[in-house]
């Protein structure tokens, strides 16, 4: 059986708890997720940082009941950590010393520096790769944590104090003060902290990305890996900032983050303008996946090149038939018919993926699996790749063969040109017929003289009539083992 991991993680907004499940070596997926909206330090910035002995009970027993659901869920081991709520109190040994004795849980209590390293590590390993140095930015409830990287590799971390609850506890509504103490905080930023690219995790963050996307009408309703341009948002995070707080539903920000959000959205605006960010990359991977991955690389330095945890999961999970010659075949036919088709050589990657998951739907239903497909790949293929190749692995699945009406394909503005959505939609359908018996057949193509050649062992009249069914985006002529289709 899959090992199961659950990460237990008291922060000073609230408590979470993410359970990841392993379906091989490297593959896993987030099984579960919880949260509770508790502020483990209300009153105590106020009160020279003394926890309040009802949020310790408090925080126990939503603990004690995270505890009870991961060992529901069999979870072979179990992760608790404290951020900045439990760093600063001074009484947090009644906590720590409480879940260990009634639960035989230890908690650990980590540094900024080491929170600033694991929302980082966290984010940088499950985003697309970046070639960029860029700079991830996690605000909280109690601290915001830098974390400077470059080649995939943390740099430098630097912790401030100047988490969204803290500032509220600290500073009600009072902005001018406010700005004067952020202002302050930013000066003591290190001077290499320099990049033209943003990571930004936490709640207030995506909160305000998932803003962003439902102005924009953005087509995919995901938050991780959404990327933005700061000068084209910027105007609205100010909006953000100094809009009255009945006014921020209409701003696409939920109720639960009225009370904070403009802290948040202050520190953001006041971190791109001093920093001069220019793109910015939205994580849903923080510091609980840090730790999940800090325990699966225990023994390695990383994911294995070119691995995508997420594709590995759902092929353990979803596909029944692994079909190698698949791959190997849309390879084939996609170099063969190069000089008709004139897509870029970098789509053959999403032909792969297309090949490996195109039967994930049908553990759902026969009928129209491959529409199931195009969901579990919309809504499962979520680490280490970008929203625009998601979209097009899932729509060149969804067409199944068909004729391309580009116009109404519902991700059009995340796809590139219809000549390549075309040309995908043929190869992948057309493979995937030559496949139909599940004979797991390599196949040779050749292709001269406005005619496609096609060499297999089997050929029967079932796979020329599906093959004739097929959109073909350029007309030519199709011969199997010297038979005309």
């Amino acid at each position: 059986m899959a090992k199961k991991t659950a990460i237990i993680d008291l922060g000073s907004n609230g408590i979470r708890m993410a359970i990841y499940e392993k379906t091989s070596r490297y593959g896993f997926y987030i099984l579960n997720e919880q949260k509770v909206k508790f502020r483990l330090a209300q009153g105590a910035y106020e009160q020279d940082n003394i926890l309040l002995e009802k949020q310790i009970k408090k925080a126990y027993e939503i603990i004690k009941y995270f505890k009870n659901q991961a060992l529901n869920f069999k979870c072979n081991k179990i992760y608790c950590i404290g951020t900045s709520a439990l760093r600063d109190a001074v009484n947090k040994d009644e906590l720590v010393n409480l879940l260990k004795k009634d639960l035989k849980l230890n908690i650990k209590t980590i540094s900024g520096e080491e929170e600033a390293y694991l929302s980082g590590f966290g984010a940088i390993n499950l985003l697309p790769k970046l070639e960029e140095r860029a700079i991830c930015l996690d605000i909280g409830g109690g601290s915001a944590e830098l974390c400077l990287c470059e080649n995939q590799k943390i740099i430098k971390t630097f912790s401030l104090d100047l988490g969204t609850v803290r500032l509220k506890d600290l500073f009600k509504d009072k902005f001018n003060k406010l700005e004067k103490h952020i202002d302050a905080y930013l000066d003591k930023i290190p001077q290499d902290f320099k990049a033209s690219t943003l990571i930004t995790i936490g709640g207030s963050l995506r909160a305000i990305s998932n803003a962003i996307m439902e102005k924009n009408d953005y087509p995919l309703n995901q938050v991780h890996a959404f990327s933005y341009q700061a000068n084209d948002e910027i105007d609205f995070i100010d909006k953000i900032i100094n809009c009255k707080n009945q006014e921020l539903s209409s701003l696409g920000i939920k109720k639960e983050r009225h009370d904070t959000i403009k802290m948040g959205a202050l520190v953001f605006y006041k971190i791109i303008k001093k920093l001069q960010i220019k793109n910015i990359i939205t994580s849903g991977a923080g510091v609980r996946e840090g730790v999940f991955l800090k325990d699966l690389f225990k023994h390695h330095k990383g994911f294995p090149v070119n691995f995508n945890p997420s594709l590995k999961s759902l092929e353990d999970r979803l596909v029944k038939f692994k079909s190698s010659s698949l791959v190997s075949n849309v390879n084939k036919l996609f170099n063969v018919l190069e000089d008709i088709h004139y897509v870029d050589k970098k789509y053959q990657k999403h032909l792969n993926y297309a090949a490996r998951l195109i039967e994930s739907g049908l553990l759902l239903s026969f009928y129209s699996n491959h529409k199931h497909s195009a969901y579990c790949i919309l809504s499962g293929l979520n680490f280490c790749i970008k929203h625009e190749d998601k979209a097009l692995i899932a729509t060149i699945i969804e067409q199944h063969g068909k004729k391309i009406n580009y116009e109404n394909l519902k991700l059009n503005k995340l796809l590139p040109d219809e000549n390549t959505i075309s040309w995908l939609n043929f190869i992948l359908a057309f493979c995937n017929t030559l496949n139909k018996g599940k004979e797991n057949e390599l196949c040779n193509f050749t292709y001269k003289n406005k005619t496609l050649y096609i060499e297999k062992k089997t050929n029967n009249f079932i796979i020329q009539e599906a093959i004739k069914k097929i959109s073909k985006p350029k007309s030519f002529n199709i011969y199997i083992n010297d038979e005309e289709i």
